[in-house]
């Protein structure tokens, strides 16, 4: 029983005879601590005593219990991906763009050696944020999508929890948020449409949200700006789902006059727009304008070809987990504003 225990102790899980660090250490001719910190890539170690303490544990089928060593240390090196499941009907997130921001945070996590846990659709509350810190389970959290939680998220910050939201950027925000510059892209958008002298414009989204709300006034601020006659209406989308965007769109252009220009606050919004339109016989872009926004890759493959306005995807992952980073580390990082830029295409 006391062998049984000291192996439970020593955190590590081998195969066959399951190893111990203690093991290893005597098989390698050095001490544990040794052992332990050739495991933890601790710089306090000679090349030649690591490259034979590691040829030791992997010849003997040796491997570290994560969860063990976690519990030994100061941090749990994971990261907690927070999704905005409360923005899309019963939870199912279908939206390829929300999975390209996913897998540039995955990207630059594991080139950091960090664990990702995606958040169940329960964390919703400060408490339940609060409670999985607290636990050590995770050292903080990256939010992908702000929604309608501002005043969630800002409880959050000032409580102390290492958080970066991927959203509306605010300068003198109560969190650091990464985001690209949706009042620009709304003006571009309002740019577009001057361009082909549309006059009835729609501007299809939910403003709660701070981003969409940007686009919103970014659109309405080219309108201005222009001088003309310009009518804006708005379709309001409660859920970000297809379907619910697509029902919206098909009910607008049933009871309201057909616009000649449309701004959607997603490409997978303005694919609904389209489909929707098309069935009521009008149609992009020989009837309306559209433009959508996010760049997906599937927009420059649909028929008609989207216009859109791109946002700097590519990297945001990575900055995203680098103000994390510095935030677990102990600095103030700021909130950073990507560029924005329209993709002219079919519609």
């Amino acid at each position: 029983m006391a062998n049984g225990a000291k192996r439970k102790n020593d955190g590590a899980q081998g195969v066959g005879a399951a190893l111990t660090m203690s093991d290893i250490a005597r098989l390698a001719n050095v001490s544990k601590p040794t052992v332990s910190r050739v495991l933890n890539g601790s710089p306090l170690v000679t090349a030649e005593t690591r490259d034979r303490v590691l040829e030791v544990a992997r010849a003997n089928g040796y491997a570290v219990n994560r969860n063990a060593q976690k519990l030994r240390q100061s941090r749990a090196n994971t990261v907690t991906v927070v999704l905005d499941f409360g923005s899309h009907r019963a939870g199912s997130i279908a939206d390829p763009f929300i999975f390209e921001l996913l897998a540039g945070v995955s990207e630059a996590l594991s080139i950091r050696d960090q664990d990702l846990l995606l958040s169940p659709p329960g964390l919703s509350d400060a408490r339940s944020f609060q409670d999985l810190y607290r636990a050590r389970a995770t050292d903080g959290f990256i939010v992908l999508g702000q929604g309608t939680r501002h005043a969630l998220l800002t409880t959050l910050a000032r409580g102390g929890l290492p958080l970066v939201v991927w959203g509306a950027v605010d300068p003198g925000g109560p969190y650091c948020a990464v985001g690209s510059d949706n009042l620009t892209g709304g003006r571009l958008a309002g740019e577009r449409f001057l361009s082909r002298g549309a006059k009835r414009w729609l501007f299809v989204g939910n403003i709660e949200h701070a981003e969409i709300d940007l686009r919103f006034q970014g659109l309405r601020q080219a309108a201005r700006d222009s001088g003309q006659d310009i009518t804006i209406d708005r379709l309001p989308i409660e859920s970000m789902a297809y379907s619910h965007t697509f029902q919206g769109a098909q009910n607008y252009i049933r009871d309201h006059e057909a616009p000649d220009a449309v701004f959607a606050f997603s490409d997978t919004a303005a694919m609904a727009v389209i489909g929707a339109f098309r069935a009521a016989g009008h149609r992009t872009p020989e009837d309306y304008a559209l433009v959508g926004y996010n760049n997906i890759p599937p927009a420059a493959h649909f028929t008609p070809a989207i216009t859109t306005i791109e946002q700097e995807t590519g990297i945001a992952g990575a900055i995203l987990v680098e103000k994390l980073m510095q935030m677990i580390d102990g600095t103030r990082p700021k909130s950073v504003m990507l560029p924005t830029r329209l993709i002219e295409r079919e519609t």
